[in-house]
């Protein structure tokens, strides 16, 4: 099982600090290190120090890390407008020289999209969108040496020349397509996307949503196993009980509660509950880590979690 990290900056994040955490990621040795694509905190959280854009900071860590690989988890289709969205991709791909990931989703935290003025459309229309980005990256990603990709989508119609919009990766960076693998969801995963994630459910919701992508894969002559499979729980490990309460408090989290919802506990608790979802199909997990000051809490996962992972 491979390891990422995962980020939650609208909570209240400096670029300081998301850079901190990523240079402390990649020297562990985890597979990525992934952030939110989010306007407006959540629950209790402050916000504080700032609000941060996921595709300025993804350009920022492109060019101020040098081996993770870096992503979304994930960016609703209704954020970017879905035509110049691949201008974004390409030249943060290329910053990166070839480390980005792109994670999307339909969207769908409503509050957010009325603090900012922004339209928040039925879950078919946002779905529409979703479709029509989805199909003009491919588009324009697999269209021969000098070509224009055209489409007539659903939301909209695009004329693009494609060479000046080249990624680094070849033939495109991966797509990781978040969702919970209801019909349509499953659809577009199996017609387009390198990776399916679920995240923060258990391991049979996760175990049942990709069966419900690999129906969709055999179903289009896909092989399931071309896509990776992949899922995220909030960390809270530690050497110690007075260790996990510390960090469990931290982020205003009960340990017991943790230990129930999360991946929380000993790293010999953490790692079995890894198991259960390795048994799930689980190949890939990524790690919500809450306190992005706590780097101690990184290293332990990579000293004591990281070499023992099931297969």
């Amino acid at each position: 099982m491979d390891l990422r990290i995962f980020t939650e900056p609208q909570q209240g994040a400096s670029y300081q600090q998301l850079l901190a955490a990523a240079l402390v990621t990649e020297d562990a040795g985890f597979g990525g290190f992934f952030r939110s694509d989010h306007y407006l905190r959540m629950g209790e959280a402050s916000g504080l120090p700032a609000y941060t854009d996921a595709w300025v900071t993804l350009a920022g860590l492109a060019r101020d890390t040098r081996s993770v690989r870096l992503g979304t988890l994930v960016t609703p289709a209704t954020f970017r407008a879905v035509g110049t969205f691949p201008v974004l991709v390409a030249g943060v791909d290329h910053m990166s020289q070839g480390r980005l990931e792109v994670g999307l989703g339909a969207g769908w935290y409503e509050e957010e999209y009325h603090a900012y003025g922004l339209e928040f459309p039925s879950l078919s229309r946002r779905y529409d969108l979703l479709e029509d980005q989805l199909a003009i990256l491919h588009g324009v990603w697999s269209a021969g040496a000098g070509g224009i990709f055209e489409h007539a989508g659903l939301t909209c119609k695009v004329r693009l020349e494609t060479e000046p919009l080249r990624t680094f990766q070849q033939p495109h960076p991966p797509v990781i397509i978040g969702g919970r693998g209801g019909r349509r969801n499953a659809r577009l995963a199996a017609t387009f996307a390198d990776e399916f994630n679920i995240s923060f459910v258990s391991a049979e919701i996760a175990k049942a949503a990709y069966a419900s992508v690999r129906a969709a894969c055999e179903a289009l002559g896909r092989d399931p196993g071309s896509l990776v499979w992949s899922s995220g729980q909030t960390i809270c490990c530690g050497r110690s009980e007075q260790d996990v309460a510390r960090r469990a408090k931290a982020i205003g989290r009960d340990p017991s509660e943790l230990r129930e919802n999360a991946l929380a506990g000993s790293p010999a608790e953490v790692l079995e509950r890894l198991g259960t979802f390795a048994n799930a199909g689980v190949q890939r997990m990524y790690l919500q880590v809450l306190d992005l000051s706590d780097h101690d809490h990184l290293r332990l996962v990579a000293e004591e979690v990281m070499p023992f992972l099931p297969e």
